[in-house]
């Protein structure tokens, strides 16, 4: 089975890699396809950003296509950053812009105000078939970092389960509960039981 990812982030195809480690699959990134154009995500929602990303690499390669998109999700800013979290502070924005943001509009905001949660979609078109996968992690903002893991707003996001943010746990930890390995996890029911079916 060719699985094609929308992706030009290594670290993002070698994580899916890693996930499908054992299984009977080939994973391309689009470096690995010499595809170097740039996919504008225009949508409005992460699921249409997702569809977007997967529906233009279907026109350029035979393969199952995978698109993923993530954003985080705070009740109180009615949903914000949501679909703009990679860019919450501006077009170049770092990981820390995006947190400082964040962290100054919830400024004085009660802990049990600041519910929030990471969504990670995931688009496949198999054939002419197009499903979106969805994966969900319910925590809290805090009101400053904690931990020196992860990545993007991981250090202000606290699991309550856990008692720890998303940069207190381990990689092996975070796969664990993540919301892209509970989206990933619904991928691989979703392949392997279409491949079970066609034996």
């Amino acid at each position: 089975m060719k699985i094609a990812v929308a992706t030009h982030n290594p670290h993002k195809a070698e994580e899916i890699k890693k996930y499908f480690e054992g299984y009977p699959v080939e994973i391309y990134s689009m470096a690995d396809l010499n595809i170097k154009e740039d996919v504008k995500e225009m949508g409005h929602t992460i699921e249409e950003n997702a569809l977007i990303k997967a529906r233009f690499l279907k026109g350029k390669v035979d393969a199952i296509v995978i698109a993923d998109d993530t954003g985080l999700f705070v009740e109180y800013l009615n949903g914000q950053p949501g679909v703009y979290s990679a860019r919450f502070a501006g077009e170049n924005a770092t990981f820390e812009d995006n947190n400082k943001k964040l962290l100054q509009m919830l400024e004085g905001v009660p802990f049990d105000k600041r519910k929030a949660y990471f969504k990670t979609v995931i688009a496949v078109i198999n054939k002419d078939e197009e499903v979106v996968l969805e994966g969900r992690l319910d925590g809290y903002i805090l009101d400053h970092p904690r931990g020196q893991n992860g990545f993007g707003y991981d250090p202000i996001f606290y699991v309550e389960e856990l008692g720890k943010t998303l940069a207190e746990l381990s990689m092996d930890e975070k796969n664990k509960i993540s919301h892209r390995s509970l989206a990933l996890k619904k991928l691989k029911n979703y392949l392997f039981k279409g491949l079970e079916e066609d034996k």
